[in-house]
């Protein structure tokens, strides 16, 4: 890739639908849940054919950023570019993209989640690819998944007539983008065949990102600015920064968005059921990660333990245990983990901490 080609990882978040595996202090990106690496680390090596280790930047927050280096020393300690606290996803790219751009101003930047499995790597470099090449155009360019099912908790991206094509794949325009849907509305999208899941993977030169906050969002703008040029006063100024997600910050109302549809088998591992669909299961469907599992008419579960578990006569659950927490859940439930941790948050309690 060229020389101002630039991966920017969003590493911050808790996780809370993975509770109790994933913690505040030990958040998603930073377990081993699809391999022995972990998710970071994943990340991180699956740029390894694209880019060198001095053009990868990682946006996390100050708790965690010691953590991840010391998983990751290829990467530059400065690379790491550390929030005082989360303002969400719109801030935190907007310092990680207003920090290249003061490094290089001609770069080209690929916004990456820290915590996603792809199965085909080799594809999802190919679309970085392509999509590089549209975004030297002047385009956003998103990776859009094409949809499975009619999930209602992923953003959709409809697209238009085709732009052209690069290194092999086709390339659309972007119509709009449609924020989790219900049921309904997921299973007209399914049905038209024209949408594609948000990955949240934007591809974009840093001077286009900066043009979209500066049209978008000013305020933010002004505080990026003052954040890259007085970084002492970072602390100070992120009081002052809007809590705002990327993509209802800039996304869905940017100009001149392309989408790129790819089978790259990605998933965003969001809950334990979407881990389990992730992992490779035996005869019975069932998956065991840790310690040793005794089943008897035991069908489609996923348990995580260190220790010996033993089921007899149960199907479709989630057993995690972390020592201190057991989780038994229905896998059709998955979802619902994090209304456990706002409880516990509710209560004064430490163990989502």
């Amino acid at each position: 890739m060229p020389e101002n080609f630039y991966a920017l990882i969003m590493a911050g978040g808790g996780g809370t639908r993975l509770w109790p595996l994933s913690r505040r202090d030990r958040p998603k990106q930073m377990l081993p849940l699809t391999e022995e690496r972990t998710m970071f680390q994943v990340t991180v090596e699956r740029l390894r054919d694209l880019l060198p280790p001095e053009r990868i930047f990682v946006v996390t927050g100050s708790d965690i950023a010691a953590a991840l280096h010391q998983s990751t020393p290829a990467l530059p300690f400065e690379n790491f570019i550390v929030e005082p606290f989360g303002r969400d996803s719109g801030p935190a790219a907007g310092l990680g993209i207003f920090h290249i751009a003061e490094r290089d101003p001609q770069a080209v930047i690929a916004i990456l989640a820290a915590d996603h499995h792809i199965a085909d790597e080799g594809a999802f470099l190919q679309a970085l690819r392509a999509a590089e090449v549209f975004a030297r155009q002047g385009y956003i360019v998103t990776l859009g998944i094409p949809p499975s099912y009619p999930a209602t908790g992923f953003g959709y991206i409809e697209r238009g007539e085709q732009l052209g094509e690069a290194h092999g794949l086709a390339v659309y325009r972007s119509l709009r983008f449609t924020e989790k849907p219900d049921e309904a509305t997921a299973t007209l999208f399914l049905r038209k065949g024209t949408f594609s899941w948000n990955a949240g993977m934007f591809i974009m030169t840093a001077a286009r990102a900066k043009q979209e906050f500066a049209r978008q969002q000013p305020a933010m703008y002004a505080l990026l600015e003052r954040a890259v040029a007085q970084p002492a006063e970072l602390p100070a100024i992120w009081q002052q920064m809007q809590k705002l997600s990327f993509d209802y910050a800039i996304m869905e109302g940017a100009q001149r968005v392309a989408v790129i549809p790819v089978q790259i088998g990605w998933s965003d591992v969001g809950t334990w059921a979407t881990l389990f669909e992730t992992l490779v299961r035996d005869e019975d469907d069932n998956v065991v990660r840790g310690g040793e599992h005794i089943r008897i008419d035991t069908r489609g579960t996923l348990i995580v333990s260190d220790r010996l578990v033993v089921t007899i006569g149960v199907n479709n659950l989630v057993i995690v245990d972390t020592g201190d927490v057991i989780l038994v859940c229905d896998k059709n439930r998955a979802q619902d983990v994090r209304e456990v941790v706002e409880q516990l948050k509710a209560q004064g309690r430490d163990e989502h901490l």
